[in-house]
């Protein structure tokens, strides 16, 4: 039987983004419009405000080949060690909406999603390692979760209820061969964040949905695990073989009534059947 344990009682309006740092051997993750980022140890079992920005929300992060965050706020991006008070802005995107959701990829690039305007749909940029960008898919309605498998990058847009694959060149960053290998109903639940097990598997969040699913490469759901909140927003692998699975929850603007019991908490399942592997690092600003 699936034990999910909850290893962060908070009440996060938006967790999401969790990644494990091997370097410290914690979990990351951040409370997107408070602007916080936090961390889980779990050697100590204990969990704190690692980094608070001065307002602005935080959709986002990488962590850098040397060891610091990357952080993504609202067009800016900046560098933050661990430890340090105060982030170091490094590039900018001129972006009409703040980020939401970003992952590295095999070469130190970065892409970054945006959230819809009131008038504009988002989009998703690739920012190259020199700090340079450029738009990567346009009118995105909400760029969400993505992963990497190989030559494949996997790419959620949530309010069309798809998970798309492109194939990925690695060497000009460029995607192509667009399809989709995950379409939901439109039946409330809003595939959110997502990671790949060492099987190429997915793993995608279920937001409205008090869950999270594992589909094979080619769309086949294989199982599921429910949690105790309507608002599962993220998920990603972690530990020192990365057996567990960590997984965000959102208490958005509601209450623990209508949300669920653990909504806003940070959730582990340990020891699951398949295995992670270590996400890509970033190497923004580097060189």
């Amino acid at each position: 039987m699936v034990r999910v344990e909850r290893v962060a009682d908070i009440h996060a309006h938006t967790g999401e983004g969790p990644l494990w740092h091997p370097n410290d051997q914690q979990l990351y993750w951040v409370d997107i419009p408070a602007g916080r980022l936090y961390r889980y140890d779990p050697a100590t079992d204990d969990h704190e405000i690692a980094y608070e920005t001065d307002g602005a929300p935080l959709g986002g992060y990488t962590i850098e080949a040397d060891g610091a965050l990357l952080l993504f706020t609202h067009g800016t991006i900046s560098r933050w060690a661990p430890g340090d008070d105060d982030a170091e802005p490094v590039a900018s995107i001129d972006a009409d909406t703040r980020f939401n959701d970003v992952i590295a990829g095999p070469n130190g690039r970065v892409f970054c999603g945006t959230m819809p305007g009131e008038e504009t749909l988002g989009d998703l940029y690739r920012l190259e390692r020199d700090g340079t960008s450029t738009v990567a898919i346009e009118d995105v309605d909400i760029a969400n979760g993505m992963g990497f498998s190989g030559e494949t990058f996997y790419f959620t847009e949530s309010e069309a209820r798809r998970v798309y694959a492109y194939d990925y060149d690695r060497a000009t960053g460029d995607l192509s061969n667009e399809r989709t290998v995950i379409e939901m109903p439109a039946d409330g639940a809003v595939p959110d964040g997502m990671t790949v097990d060492e099987e190429g598997c997915i793993w995608s969040a279920r937001w409205n949905g008090g869950r999270v699913v594992r589909y094979s490469p080619d769309g086949e759901q294989l199982d599921e695990i429910e949690l105790p909140a309507r608002k599962v927003s993220s998920v990603t692998f972690g530990g020192p073989e990365y057996s567990d699975l960590y997984l965000t929850t959102a208490l958005d603007d509601g209450d623990r009534e209508t949300e669920g019991d653990g909504a806003g908490a940070l959730f582990r399942v340990p020891d699951v059947d398949v295995s992670g592997v270590p996400e890509y690092r970033s190497g923004i600003a580097l060189d």
